[in-house]
């Protein structure tokens, strides 16, 4: 990958953006694209916007989601032990035994989420982590007095931990998902860029809040630029891990290439012009199915309007919502390739529509 590409990727990974409390991050991203842009700009929510050609025709807008799950600081005990809940979701028994950052408006706060010793119970039962709510923070204090000096009900946490290469190009982290998504729509900016004699269309990078939560604010970009095409980048299973059914959830490989997603918001024409795309390119491709809902952004803007011609591509993900997150990073170098040459293919005012 590109250095200043990889820079840019473990920034975002190491901003803190739990869904609703995304503005550092996107500092990160707007500052990223300046450059790359003929204009940028945040919106009433705080969506991010980078717009190259503004004139030109499609619209296409090019959406990753800058949030991540983590957790919010609801109760305060007597004995200073905080007790989260769950921003997005996440499995109770993947938070135990983990160093977490409260962030805090004086500055942020390392605890640990504690576990009961299994010398101390009488039987295996007692280890089971049933709801986010029996999960607590153990911040190092002696009572609730000294806990609320430190930390506020509604500040949000995040696990304390970062970007790492494991393996040649396989690596982990918190929050891959999504901001390989933002990282795909900005790098999608910067090739377009250099080749913009080229480019008919206007496109809009944009960078997207609260996902994780909802994914309306999607679709509120998707209205103020009044989009044509939209080209959604996310996370998908890999499903190349024990205990994983392929029959149910299909064959999708770590280092096999994007997953190119039809059914549910997708449309069938969108999915067909970014395969033939990917062809020419020789970009290789995993074909998905999600005959029902995406569980994107795609579910929110393709309603956007009158309808907007949406297409998604999933970057395959081990350990989804979990802290250990694995992508392979040549799978996610090609997906600005991909949408950069689907950009380049458009024709001035050309739109994509069901074929009847």
């Amino acid at each position: 990958m590109r250095k200043e590409s990889l820079a840019f990727l473990r920034a975002l990974l190491s901003t803190p953006s739990p869904s609703g409390f995304e503005h550092q991050v996107q500092r990160v991203w707007l500052d990223y694209v300046a450059s790359l842009a003929d204009e940028s700009y945040s919106d009433t929510y705080g969506n991010a916007v980078a717009v190259l050609n503004p004139g030109g025709s499609p619209r296409v807008m090019i959406v990753g989601h800058a949030d991540e799950v983590g957790l919010i600081v609801r109760h305060i005990d007597e004995r200073g032990f905080i007790y989260p809940a769950a921003i997005g979701g996440l499995d109770p028994a993947a938070l135990i035994g983990k160093r977490y950052t409260i962030h805090t408006a004086k500055g942020p706060v390392t605890g640990v989420s504690g576990s009961t010793a299994v010398h101390l119970l009488e039987k295996k039962a007692d280890r089971r982590v049933g709801k986010v709510h029996e999960v607590f923070i153990d911040i190092g204090v002696k009572d609730e007095k000294a806990a609320r000096r430190l930390v506020s009900i509604g500040d949000p946490i995040t696990a304390a931990v970062g970007f790492e290469v494991l393996q040649g190009s396989v690596a982990i982290a918190r929050a891959f998902d999504n901001s390989i998504g933002t990282w795909a729509a900005a790098e999608t900016l910067r090739l377009l860029r250099r080749s913009r004699g080229r480019l008919q269309a206007a496109v809009y990078a944009v960078s997207a809040v609260r996902e994780e939560t909802g994914a309306k604010c999607s679709q509120q970009v998707a209205r103020q630029i009044d989009a044509d095409i939209a080209l959604v980048a996310d996370v998908g299973h890999a499903t190349d891990t024990p205990g994983v059914d392929q029959r149910q959830f299909g064959r999708h490989a770590l280092g096999g290439g994007p997953k190119l997603v039809v059914g549910g918001p997708i449309l069938l024409e969108m999915r067909d012009r970014l395969l033939g795309v990917a062809r020419r390119e020789k970009i290789p491709i995993q074909p998905a199915v999600n005959p029902i809902r995406s569980g994107s952004d795609a579910d929110a803007i393709f309603i956007a309007t009158e309808g907007v011609a949406t297409g998604l591509v999933n970057l395959p993900l081990r350990y989804m919502h979990t802290n250990v997150e694995m992508i392979d990073m040549k799978d996610l170098e090609v997906i600005p390739r991909l949408f950069a040459a689907f950009c380049t293919s458009l024709r001035k005012g050309e739109k994509i529509k069901a074929r009847i």
